[in-house]
């Protein structure tokens, strides 16, 4: 069973911190689909695997480009054909219990500083632990990431 760990950002943008998941998620060897709410964004985050070389490559595709299932990392705003061992969550986009189930780890990087992305993060904490799954919430406020509160799950 999977376990969802929560991402509060104050500090890092999330550009930033994905790029640090999506290189720890790939050196475990993990397949991992990146889940956005909206076209803009997953054309940003694109942009910004693309046209920072100087952080390091980090394979990728979008979601209905050619050879989607191949790809090590996917940017999608619904379904991940890729068969990811890792979801992340950005931008409040949805993830349900069966999903997280069916992960070796899933994620959701929420902005801090937004009152929206806030409430969104609160609403699926309740939902995913309610659902009986192990959850960590993590937090950078002091700097460095610490763990600030957990959930066994069932």
């Amino acid at each position: 069973m999977g376990e969802v760990y929560f991402y509060h950002l104050t500090r890092a943008p999330l550009e930033v911190t994905l790029r640090v998941l999506l290189e720890k998620s790939l050196g475990a060897g993990w397949r991992v689909a990146v889940r956005g709410r909206s076209d803009a964004l997953i054309g940003q985050l694109d942009d910004q695997l693309w046209l920072r070389p100087e952080d390091g490559f980090l394979p990728h595709g979008r979601a209905g480009q050619d050879h989607e299932a191949d790809q090590p990392i996917l940017l999608t705003t619904g379904a991940a054909p890729n068969g990811p061992d890792c979801l992340v969550s950005v931008e409040g986009a949805a993830i349900a219990p069966d999903e997280v189930t069916a992960m070796t780890r899933s994620m959701v990087l929420f902005d801090g500083h937004d009152e929206a992305a806030l409430a969104t993060a609160r609403e699926q904490w309740k939902s995913l632990t309610a659902a009986g799954l192990a959850a960590k919430y993590w937090s950078e406020e002091s700097g460095k990431w610490q763990m600030k509160a957990e959930s066994g799950g069932g």
